[in-house]
């Protein structure tokens, strides 16, 4: 088969890593990709955004199947314009991408089909949004309602945090994203990332993962796309599993049909855990970033079989197994992340620091002179697998001390709540 990837981050890295080793694969082609999405694909100058080029491509080319790593294009109908094009693609329509276009769009959905979320509150002007701020008081949510790159949210301990958020989304800071938002109640938990392969009737359970989205260690500073993840998740047990599929992922997928928009590619339920059980936080329409990397790492599936099974209705006749080691990636930033990274310094040692158990993805990285530079805020994902958190976490942190880039910064505890259980949970 000839598989065309869109897209340049830590996500398609890992993406293409898994299809390059499945026997199905002819050729594998990316756009735009990344020097280390080089290594697994051909890259091709392609503007994602011009759907008719990405059409003409894939014709030329002789595509038989369009993955698509990121939201926008998604977002943007990408899936609609290709399969009219004849082009097989991993992905929902725009009318089902407003799982992830528009947080007010799942709300509303949540509210009609009875999936347990947090209270809330829609809104597009300014003054009725403090008010409903102000009587609901704090801790309370803060989102922008459409696509802001993952910074959009803001979880307000004070009232005055949430009456900034609201100025801030309302005055533009996330562009044509902010011009409606979304107050929600502010549920105590832990968050677990929970995804599904989707075919439009079958969804079938696709790994468990928990982020790190703050910037700083301990969990501190302003929010990121993500600076670390581990899969599986510890707290989603069997019992936990069941009830967001029977809970949460069904009734959505019955829904979105019942709306004539079946759900179709990777639906990503980011959940709260809570002492009622699992609540619906947001959906993506898309792996995550940096799940995708830990996913890939131990999932035992041939890759393509899998995503072909989507796209043909097939789900219902596959399984997806899991390795049973643990995953864990840590994000390598440029200084300056969530705000403006420094691009353009150079990299060493990122070959001899992978190995045995270890792959580095590349995310925001360029070549420049025939070094490897930063090209962005989140720059590298360096990922390895152990029996335990703790093991995955020490391979992981051993081989970022052999990269050198002094201009570069990462958080020193990624997975440290999985630690923390796994060392309450050792026989004394």
């Amino acid at each position: 088969m000839n598989v065309l990837l869109l897209g340049s981050g830590g996500r398609e890295h890992a993406l293409a890593w898994k299809l390059a080793a499945s026997p199905m694969l002819t050729r594998l082609y990316c756009a735009p990709g990344n020097p280390g999405i080089a290594k697994e694909a051909e890259l091709v100058e392609l503007d994602v955004a011009d759907h008719a080029a990405v059409a003409a491509f894939c014709a030329e080319k002789d595509i038989d199947l369009v993955v698509v790593g990121p939201e926008v294009p998604l977002v943007a109908g990408i899936a609609d314009d290709l399969r009219a094009a004849g082009v097989r693609i991993l992905g929902p329509t725009k009318a089902a991408a407003q799982l992830e276009g528009s947080k007010g769009f799942t709300k509303e959905l949540c509210a009609r089909y009875g999936i347990p979320t947090a209270a809330f509150g829609r809104f597009d002007n300014l003054s009725a949004a403090k008010a409903y701020v102000e009587e609901k008081g704090a801790p309370i949510v803060i989102k922008a309602d459409g696509l802001a790159a993952g910074k959009g949210v803001t979880v307000a301990m004070t009232l005055a945090e949430a009456l900034a958020a609201l100025e801030a989304c309302f005055e533009g800071s996330f562009g044509s994203a902010g011009a409606e938002v979304v107050v929600e109640e502010y549920l105590e938990g832990e968050e677990v990332s929970f995804f599904c392969l989707c075919d439009g009737r079958t969804a079938l359970p696709f790994g468990t993962a928990q982020d790190h989205k703050r910037v700083g260690d301990g969990d501190t500073g302003p929010n990121t796309g993500g600076m670390g993840a581990y899969s599986p998740a510890p707290v989603m047990t069997h019992e936990l599993t069941e009830r967001t599929m029977r809970e949460i992922v069904e009734p959505t997928m019955r829904g979105m049909a019942e709306q004539g928009a079946p759900f179709s590619g990777i639906l990503f339920a980011g959940l709260m855990i809570t002492d009622q059980g699992p609540k619906l936080i947001e959906y993506n329409v898309r792996l995550g970033d940096p799940e995708c990397q830990v996913l890939m790492m131990r999932l035992k599936e041939d890759l393509l079989v899998l995503l072909n099974a989507a796209v043909d209705g097939q789900l219902a006749h596959v399984s997806a197994r899991w390795s049973d080691a643990v995953a864990l990636t840590v994000v390598m930033a440029a200084k300056g992340y969530p705000g403006t990274p420094e691009k353009g310094s150079v990299i060493r040692g990122v070959d001899q620091a992978a190995g045995e158990g270890v792959e580095i993805f590349h995310a925001g990285t360029a070549i420049n002179a025939g070094a490897l530079v930063a090209n962005g805020g989140r720059v590298l994902n360096v990922t390895a697998a152990g029996s335990t958190v703790g093991a995955a976490q020490a391979r992981v942190y051993d081989a970022i001390d052999r990269i050198d880039w002094p201009q570069g910064f990462y958080r020193h505890d990624i997975g440290w709540r999985a630690i923390e259980r796994e060392d309450n949970t050792e026989p004394s």
